[in-house]
C-alpha cells in the first residue's frame, strides 16, 4: 500500500529524480532520496505547503531539485530504478532520511543545520536533514 498517491508517470518520474539526485551514492542513497521526494509530497508544512503530487515536488520552484536543470535527468528510467521508487512509495524508510525534507551534497563535512534544519546524518556523499516534530509533525506521522 503507497503511503502517497501515485501513478505509473509518478514512479518514472521519481526514478529518474532518485538516479539523477543520488546514482552515485548506490540504491541505498537513491532510495533515500527517494523518501526525502515522498516525504516533500506527503506533509503539509514548511516549504511544501502545496505540493501535493510528485509533478509539483520534482519541479517545485523555488526550492526544487538541482538534478532537473540537467540532462541526466531527462534520460529514461530503467526497471531497476523503478521497483526503488516503488518501495520509497510503498513507504520503506532508510535512515537517515525517514524524516528528512532536504539533502545536499556537501564539499566536506555536513554543517550541523542548513537553512535552519538539523542534519539528521550522511550516507556516502550526502547530507539529510529533517525539522523538528514543531515545525513538521506530518512528516512523523504514518499515512
Amino acid at each position: 500500500m503507497a503511503v502517497i498517491k501515485a501513478n505509473e508517470s509518478d514512479v518514472t518520474l521519481l526514478a529518474r529524480l532518485m538516479r539523477a539526485e543520488a546514482e552515485g551514492d548506490g540504491q541505498l542513497g537513491m532510495l533515500m532520496v527517494g523518501n526525502v521526494g515522498v516525504n516533500r509530497v506527503k506533509v503539509r508544512c514548511i516549504d511544501f505547503k502545496n505540493i501535493n503530487s510528485m509533478n509539483s515536488m520534482v519541479y517545485q520552484n523555488p526550492g526544487g531539485f538541482e538534478a532537473t536543470q540537467k540532462g541526466y535527468f531527462y534520460q529514461r528510467a530503467r526497471e531497476k530504478d523503478k521497483r526503488l521508487a516503488r518501495k520509497a512509495i510503498k513507504g520503506m524508510k532508510y535512515d537517515p532520511a525517514s524524516y528528512s525534507l532536504w539533502f545536499f551534497k556537501p564539499g566536506g563535512a555536513c554543517p550541523e543545520q542548513w537553512f535552519d534544519q538539523w542534519n539528521a546524518g550522511r550516507f556516502k556523499s550526502h547530507c539529510f536533514y529533517k525539522p523538528t516534530e514543531s515545525e513538521c509533525s506530518d512528516v512523523y506521522n504514518s499515512f
